[in-house]
């Protein structure tokens, strides 16, 4: 008896718990996937107009508050070795009501995250077929990337592995072209891409582009959901997310670096698609091409995942209660995919006919500084009131530090435009009310979306 209840538990231990493969290498991988390269291309003519030619400097300042950032979430997934996020994070730290807020602002990160993919389909396809709509191009992605997640797709990691090679091959031809294109030209300023171009002086507007560029860092910590597949989470993961942090933001850098010399003018055909300006400069027709194919697969790869996961966020609220349960909490018994949910998020997608690339950007941009901030919070939160450490040691780890972060990912946040804090600000206030009224007024406890399991 004793032994059929061992092979029992064994069993459903193996059903319940996932396998921990995964070293520090396939972790940093795994968000530099996350962390598509090609990104530093998605609002580049907006940075580049916004910061008046100084897209690197902006990005220095970005890392420097990412960094920060990163070293709290390693120290959080070092703390709560499971599957976590920030809303975890938060939610453990502040209590259920201060975490439902925290995932109240990240779903505002979902739930725009396909629409910005939708929308530079449009405008990179539409730029290369100038004959056929924009409009026809985000609809037609919308619907087939919504079928895939309806019916279930298989393979996709294969697939992003493809889409990041086919990325990587390009970023060495870029190089190579844009070196060429500009130390051909025999005159070019090498500090141009830091000092700018006098079309928009001041630091704040340094710090404005810095704030918009926020959404490029958005996968780094997607490394802490593998906790649970991570050979030696505590330490394995730590280090990774620094690492994807560190090494993404490097190459962001270098790019737009490089791309700044290769095209040293704010002045764009489409200020949205600029970066064809940019490769049109560095490698003609070809190169142009190159970039449309490797961008736009790129971004139907990147659609396709972060639909099926902020279907999937909404579906387990659902299922939770966080949400309407008769309604976001059902799979469909034919695909066994949270099927309204994905139809959902298709819906809410067709707004990218209607907003342009630099307000979705900066919502996305929004929703993640506000969880960087709570995730910093956490860490003092933590480990010096709850955990009580103490000493030197504690207080530069667990204060100085993550008090820094937050500092600086507020003070990003308030570089961002008044109408975007404004529509940000409305969000805010309506979760607030749909948590007063799920909770009937405060006097019931509140939802919670328990994401360790």
């Amino acid at each position: 008896m004793s032994h059929s209840n061992h092979n029992a538990t064994a069993q459903d231990t193996s059903q319940t718990h996932l396998k921990r493969a995964l070293g520090v290498p396939s972790l940093v991988f795994f968000g530099l996937v996350y962390m598509v390269p090609l990104t530093v291309f998605t609002t580049y003519g907006i940075v580049t107009q916004v910061t008046g030619g100084r897209v690197p400097a902006a990005y220095v300042i970005t890392l420097l508050a990412m960094v920060f950032t990163a070293r709290s979430y390693a120290k959080m997934a070092g703390a709560m070795p499971f599957a976590g996020s920030a809303y975890t994070y938060t939610q453990k730290s502040f209590g259920a009501g201060i975490g439902f807020v925290a995932g109240w602002a990240l779903l505002l990160d979902y739930l725009f995250l396909p629409m910005i993919n939708y929308l530079v389909i449009g405008i990179y396809l539409s730029a290369a077929f100038p004959m056929i709509p924009a409009w026809v191009f985000v609809v037609s992605a919308i619907v087939l990337v919504t079928v895939l997640n309806v019916i279930g797709i298989v393979s996709v990691a294969r697939a992003n592995i493809v889409i990041i090679a086919a990325q990587a091959i390009f970023i060495v031809v870029f190089a190579a072209l844009g070196i060429a294109s500009f130390t051909g030209s025999g005159s070019v300023d090498l500090a141009a891409p830091f000092t700018g171009d006098g079309s928009a002086p001041g630091f704040d507007n340094v710090m404005a582009g810095a704030a918009i560029l926020c959404l490029s860092f958005l996968g780094f910590d997607a490394v802490s959901t593998l906790s649970e597949e991570a050979k030696d989470a505590k330490r394995a993961v730590p280090r990774a997310i620094v690492i994807a942090t560190v090494t993404g933001g490097l190459i962001y850098i270098v790019l737009s670096y490089l791309a700044q010399l290769v095209y040293p003018s704010n002045q764009f055909a489409d200020v949205d698609s600029g970066a064809l300006d940019v490769m049109a400069a560095a490698g003609g027709e070809f190169l142009t091409a190159f970039f449309t194919a490797a961008y736009v697969a790129g971004a139907c790869g990147s659609a396709l995942t972060s639909q099926a996961s902020v279907s999937r966020v909404l579906f387990a609220m659902g299922r939770d209660g966080v949400l309407p349960k008769s309604y976001f909490g059902r799979l469909s018994p034919r695909f066994h995919t949270p099927t309204i949910a994905t139809l959902t998020v298709g819906g809410v997608s067709l707004l990218a006919l209607a907003v342009d690339l630099a307000f979705i950007s900066e919502m996305v941009s929004f929703g993640a500084l506000i969880a960087f901030s709570a995730v910093n919070l956490s860490v003092i939160k933590h480990f010096i009131i709850d955990e009580k450490n103490r000493g030197s040691r504690a207080v530069l780890s667990s204060i100085v530090l993550p008090g820094i972060g937050f500092c600086l990912t507020l003070w990003l946040w308030t570089s961002l435009s008044p109408r975007t804090l404004l529509i940000g600000a409305i969000w805010l206030v309506l979760g607030v009310g749909y948590l007063a009224f799920v909770t009937r007024g405060f006097r019931r406890p509140t939802p919670m979306l328990d994401l360790t399991d």
